[in-house]
């Protein structure tokens, strides 16, 4: 089995965000990038298909070369090669595009994105690359079987869970579920050093159109001042939960 992961680089949730350019731009100085945590849960669930099953990994991003440590990172945690979209990544539709290419001409059988990346959260590069491909296609996805050409998939669904039987090749869009959070691998240095003599192919954008450009960011509001109310004094806390909050 041939697997192919999207990987998105996002910044570390812990980041100070900071816009530019009269907040039309995003600011990268001084934040930390991370592989995209839903994205990090399917490179795991790959890591066992290849321990389990002897299945070929590889990762594939749309990036400029400031997102090759975050290939890196998915390299030494195991994956056998790494493809790198020498672009920057406009709007889904364009990603989504991209990584289309790569699985037309790389006879993937299954393909593993995440849901969502948690920088735009746009929900929408796997379901694209789906119709793209006209392959099967899972979304919010939480576990994954494959056994031949079959694949067994759970998926989240409002007020449950639905179970999907269906055939290869197929695209995932993975969340938490596949794998759990203390599954998830930390590079060893052995691993660290072998991701340095793997493959990371660096291949030229193909032609997409951009479906969508940003406007302006905007910073949400900060949060209004803790009134703190004595714990004997309920009358105080109706009236200001009334009249000023108006939440009763």
């Amino acid at each position: 089995m041939k697997i192919l992961v999207c990987i998105s680089s996002v910044p570390d949730t812990t980041s100070k965000i900071n816009f530019t350019a009269d907040n039309t731009q995003f600011d990268t100085t001084g934040v930390q990038f991370v592989i995209n945590p839903n994205d990090e849960f399917g490179l795991t669930r790959a890591m066992w298909f290849k321990e389990k099953q002897g299945a070929v990994v590889h990762v594939a991003t749309v990036g400029d070369q400031s997102v090759e440590p975050t290939m890196r990172k998915a390299l030494a945690i195991g994956a056998d090669e790494g493809i790198r979209v020498d672009a920057t990544p406009t709007d889904g539709l364009f990603v989504a595009s991209q990584l289309a290419e790569i699985v037309k001409n790389g006879g993937y059988d299954l393909v593993i994105a995440g849901r969502e990346s948690i920088d735009y959260n746009g929900g929408m590069v796997p379901g694209m690359m789906a119709a793209m491909l006209k392959m099967n296609f899972v979304n919010t996805c939480i576990s994954l079987e494959v056994e031949g050409n079959k694949a067994t998939a759970l998926r989240e669904i409002d007020g449950g869970k639905e179970k999907i039987e269906t055939s290869l090749p197929l695209i995932i869009g993975g969340q938490k579920g596949l794998v759990e959070e203390s599954d998830l691998r930390i590079p060893n240095m052995r691993g660290i050093m072998m991701a340095r003599q793997k493959k990371l192919n660096v291949i030229p954008a193909a032609d997409a159109k951009q479906g969508s450009h940003e406007i302006k960011f905007e910073r949400p509001a900060p949060k209004g001042e803790v009134k703190m109310i004595d714990a004997e004094n309920l009358d105080d806390l109706i009236d200001l939960l009334h009249n000023e909050a108006k939440v009763i």
